[in-house]
């Protein structure tokens, strides 16, 4: 794996990833990896909220696009995400819900009648030949529940990997967040 600061690589679903194992076949089952600063923030949900603040602006067209053309399959919108009426307790990065938190990994997703999908924000050491080193891995796991959702998932896949890759860039141009020095 390169490990110059905005490169990302292609990596397997983390073993010890929550969302490795949650489906017994899935769909679709990919993660990426990047390297993070030394003194980056340790917190999973805060680098998952900065990673979803600063997507490159060609993702917010893109999503309008994906948008317009599934309204009429019934598959939930993003904007219909945002201004959905929560139930108590069911909190959100971005538009998508928390499922679980651990202190290295945030597990976020959403289900509906065509699937359900789970995404991990993971920070974890690795070990280089200059010793270990923080690396933060998203990795997106999908069950489909029809036709709908293996055509669906077909579709936007090569969509989904250019906009977790290029996320992972940018949020790297834009400096992740700094641990409090102490």
């Amino acid at each position: 794996m390169q490990t110059t600061e905005w490169s990302v690589a292609p990596v397997s679903v983390p073993g010890d990833s929550r969302v490795a194992g949650i489906y017994d076949a899935p769909y679709l089952a990919d993660a990426f990896a990047i390297r993070l600063p030394e003194d980056a923030i340790a917190d999973p949900e805060l680098l998952a909220r900065f990673l979803f603040a600063h997507q490159p602006s060609w993702v917010a067209g893109l999503l309008s696009v994906r948008d317009a053309l599934v309204v009429r399959f019934g598959i939930k919108t993003a904007k219909q995400l945002r201004l959905s009426p929560k139930p108590v307790g069911d909190e959100r990065v971005d538009i998508f819900r928390i499922y679980e938190r651990r202190p290295h990994e945030i597990i976020l997703g959403e289900d509906d009648r065509h699937l359900d999908f789970r995404l991990s924000v993971m920070r974890e050491m690795r070990t280089l030949s200059t010793g270990p080193r923080p690396y933060l891995v998203v990795s997106t796991v999908v069950h489909c529940h029809n036709r709908l959702g293996r055509t669906y998932i077909t579709l936007i896949a090569p969509f989904h990997r250019l906009v977790v890759e290029a996320s992972l860039r940018q949020a790297a141009r834009r400096g992740w967040p700094t641990a409090a020095p102490a």
